[in-house]
């Protein structure tokens, strides 16, 4: 060993770092293959996905200019994804669908500068798109914001679905129910018609009976379809005697005990030729049920308290004070306030409580007046 060699040996700790540097910029490479390996993995299969999706994905910047859209954007709308790009997005979608949404990307922005986001809402909205042939395609739109790393808004984005036929489809069923709904409407008014021929004595009673159960039901805050069948039974809630003898309906006299046990069975009669109608709740039933009271005292069934529906207690209350508070031949009419101190005298007993309570703040706080239905 010569001079210098003795006196300036090799630090062995620098060379065991040096190693270990080695190993770990070895172990990095490996890693970073790795990573960029399942990077390439993962925009295969994020491109196979974006490229065979049904739906349309995509990316808009904060002026709403379109930075992706999957290649399923063609075969929806007819457009390549670099067609769509070059786009304004007043190009892509019709005035009412822009409005919607920027009413909606307005109202997300508000809550950011209010510290509201949140990175997990998101919004489902119906736009009519432009198709390139010129058509109109409506899609149910999913959009969720694009954040950066402080969590401020940079875009925005989403999945659109194609439900064109979709909406079609529902559209052809409103048109349908809203023709079966004239149609319907006309038939009760034949129907109404009919009674009052039959029965003249009590011209317009179903009607303004309807308008007050309806009233009521209003008031009693019941769903919109329960509303809508209260008033149709309440148009019809008669039509039972039409199986009365006319002889009995257009007497002007009181009836005797036989003819009035006669002009008592309308209501089953009334079942009896509503009960094969095809409705969404059981229209015959209240008819069934109208003359019934709350403590098994009325008729034909001496039904008591829950036994009877909710919409022949708002029937029994409107029959009876239209009838109280109504001209009939055989009698001068009674008055609204005889009418509604019946129903209060009797409220628990014969009649509903929350369904008084209802007609009664009709009448004494909201200044209601018996009208046609």
């Amino acid at each position: 060993m010569n001079d210098a060699s003795r006196h300036n040996p090799e630090p062995i700790e620098n060379v065991s770092a040096l190693k270990q540097r080695i190993r770990e910029l070895e172990q990095s490479v490996a890693e970073s293959r790795l990573t960029e390996r399942a990077l390439r993995e993962s925009e295969a299969k994020f491109r196979f996905l974006s490229e065979n999706m049904a739906d349309v994905a995509f990316m808009v910047d904060m002026d709403l200019r379109t930075t992706y859209v999957s290649p399923s954007v063609e075969r929806i709308l007819g457009f390549t994804p670099e067609e769509r790009k070059a786009q304004r997005v007043e190009e892509q979608m019709s005035p009412q669908a822009l409005q919607l949404v920027f009413e909606t990307l307005t109202e997300e922005t508000g809550r950011e500068k209010e510290e509201d986001a949140d990175p997990d809402r998101s919004h489902t909205l119906v736009l009519d798109y432009y198709h390139k042939d010129g058509s109109i395609k409506s899609l149910e739109t999913n959009i969720r914001g694009i954040r950066d790393s402080k969590g401020a808004l940079t875009g925005f984005y989403g999945v659109s679905r194609d439900i064109t036929e979709r909406k079609k489809a529902e559209e052809d069923r409103n048109k349908s129910l809203e023709s079966l709904r004239r149609t319907l409407g006309a038939t009760i008014q034949v129907m109404v018609s009919t009674v009052e021929t039959r029965d003249p004595r009590t011209a317009g009673h179903q009607t303004r009976s309807a308008g007050l159960a309806r009233a009521i039901a209003e008031e009693m805050k019941l769903s919109q379809e329960k509303i809508e069948g209260i008033r149709i039974a309440g148009s019809i809630h008669d039509i039972g005697k039409l199986a009365v003898p006319a002889e009995i309906l257009s007497k002007p006299a009181k009836l005797s005990e036989l003819e009035f046990s006669l002009v008592k069975e309308h209501p089953r009669k009334g079942y009896e030729i509503l009960k094969n109608v095809d409705y969404s709740w059981s229209l015959a039933e209240a008819v069934y049920q109208h003359h019934e009271r709350m403590d098994g005292s009325g008729y034909p069934r001496n039904l008591k308290g829950d036994d009877i529906l909710m919409e022949a207690r708002i029937l029994a209350v409107a029959d009876v004070v239209e009838a109280m508070a109504s001209h009939r031949p055989y009698r001068a009419a009674l008055g609204i306030n005889a009418a509604l101190e019946e129903i209060e005298k009797n409220r628990g007993t014969l009649y509903d409580n929350d369904v008084v309570g209802a007609c009664l703040r009709l009448f004494r706080e909201k200044g209601y007046q018996l009208q046609d239905a």
